[in-house]
């Protein structure tokens, strides 16, 4: 395990045995904790938290300074301060939502505001804590969040793999998925579209090759998956 700090620009990985890697030695499929918050004392604070607990981590003071190095389906979650001047919590949350970008958020706050916190949880936060925040508490959330974010990695990733099959399909064989997945035999899909049994069988097969189906079920539920 390591520990990322996002200092000025650079990023260091501190590995257990205390050496030191640049940020091109990283393994970019390693999810990271992100805090931004403008209080440099409570940044550092967090920073050191979730590392001594094995954490990668970056530091960002400011919702700005995340913007400017963030990308879309990096593995990890951000721990986001709600009241920040500039672009705030809540409003940064939103930004992401609109770029497509899912990275689960635990928000954190000096006030226990109940309208704030229902809008953060609405709008797909993990959690919503008050400062100064539990230990134990921060670092449930961070774990559920980070698992959070690779389930919908893992669906995400699924759901292209079904759509680049799909878009192998030819059109006629995109016609006889849609009359196969309808429940339709063979001779009705070749009545339909106006061709003999035994080639609707041909592309039949091909359908099942390309969608790496091994049975009709799995075919239905595949065709599912992509409405």
């Amino acid at each position: 395990m390591y520990a990322t700090e996002h200092n000025g620009g650079e990023t260091r990985c501190t590995l257990t045995d205390g050496s030191q890697v640049s940020g091109d030695g990283l393994d970019n499929e390693a999810p990271f904790v992100n805090v931004v918050d403008d209080d440099a004392l409570v940044l550092r604070s967090l920073g050191r938290l979730l590392r001594s607990a094995g954490f990668a981590v970056r530091t960002f003071p400011s919702s700005q300074d995340f913007l400017s190095q963030a990308r879309n389906g990096e593995p990890g979650c951000l721990v986001l301060d709600l009241t920040m001047p500039g672009l705030n919590g809540l409003e940064l949350q939103t930004q992401l939502a609109r770029a497509g970008n899912d990275c689960p958020v635990v928000f954190l706050s000096g006030n226990a505001d109940i309208p704030q916190s229902v809008m953060a949880m609405k709008a797909g936060a993990v959690d919503f804590l008050t400062k100064p925040v539990d230990r134990e508490k921060l670092l449930a959330a961070v774990r559920i969040a980070i698992g959070k974010g690779e389930s919908a990695r893992a669906d995400r990733a699924a759901r292209n793999s079904i759509a680049s099959r799909f878009a192998a399909l030819t059109p006629r064989e995109r016609e006889v998925l849609a009359g196969v997945v309808a429940g339709k035999l063979n001779k009705q899909i070749a009545a339909e579209l106006g061709t003999a049994e035994k080639t609707v069988k041909v592309h039949r097969a091909r359908v099942m090759k390309k969608m790496r189906a091994g049975s009709l079920a799995e075919l239905v539920v595949l065709a599912g998956q992509m409405r």
